[in-house]
């Protein structure tokens, strides 16, 4: 199974393009959150341009999940033809457990505690604009990072490829993390 993860597009129709050309081929993809809009407390993100992202996003023949994030709005709902899930997605894939949220209701703690009490596998959240995959027993908590305004300077999104997932630079295709599933 290839799983590509995307969050925190922003309203960037060539930072989603640049996302999936760099994720090539996958069964489908999970975008954690804060699609079309860039929030009060964000810039611009170059290219912005939401309505032409939600073109983009009705166009494409992947399976799709998005989890609300905080800059998304019901009216996104109008644009966007994919389901807007809530801010809980649960998925179930090869055995495993997946919980898909943006992660800004509640902190990384408390989400890696109800990740555990659920018995999931997989914590997949945006939201602070940072990559990172860190392992915890039983455990595996991703965040791509932003592919549009990324706060630690390298646009970025993850992949699960069969028992791995990978952090990958958008600009240089360079894979930056990786890790073995439990």
């Amino acid at each position: 199974m290839r799983i590509g993860i995307i969050s925190d597009t922003h309203g960037s129709p060539a930072a989603f393009r640049k996302a999936l050309d760099v994720l090539g081929r996958c069964d489908f993809v999970l975008h954690a959150g804060d699609v079309l809009y860039h929030g009060p407390r964000n810039p611009l993100p170059e290219g912005y341009n939401p309505k032409e992202l939600a073109e983009v996003i009705n166009s494409i023949d992947i399976p799709l999940l998005i989890a609300a994030g905080n800059c998304d709005a019901p009216i996104d709902q109008m644009l966007i033809s994919v389901p807007i899930q809530s801010p809980y997605t649960m998925l179930c894939f090869d055995n495993r457990r997946l919980l898909l949220t943006h992660g800004h209701e509640i902190n990384e703690e408390r989400l890696e505690e109800l990740a555990a009490r659920w018995k999931v596998d997989i914590l997949v959240t945006g939201h602070t604009h940072v990559k990172n995959i860190k392992k915890l027993p039983g455990l595996t908590h991703i965040n791509p990072g932003s592919c549009s305004l990324p706060k630690d300077e390298i646009p970025s999104v993850g992949l699960i490829d069969g028992s791995r997932v990978l952090l990958i630079n958008l600009d240089t295709g360079q894979t930056l993390q990786t890790e073995e599933l439990d």
